[in-house]
């Protein structure tokens, strides 16, 4: 399954309400958290995760797409 920012922002923000964090009404800036917080870590999984394969004809360190 692909990351995608939509959905880690829709988990982080089901989160914080249950943590009793208002995420709707004019002045709610937790959503606009959320999708920043969700934008950052989908990019840097993606711009530098990478899997240490230890053993097989793959071993070494190839990067995650």
């Amino acid at each position: 399954m692909a990351l995608s920012k939509s959905s880690l922002k829709s988990k982080i923000e089901a989160e914080l309400v249950k943590g009793g964090i208002v995420i709707t009404g004019e002045h709610a800036q937790a959503s606009v958290l959320a999708q920043a917080i969700a934008n950052a870590v989908v990019d840097e999984i993606t711009q530098n995760a990478e899997a240490n394969v230890t053993g097989g004809s793959s071993a070494g360190k190839h990067r995650i797409i």
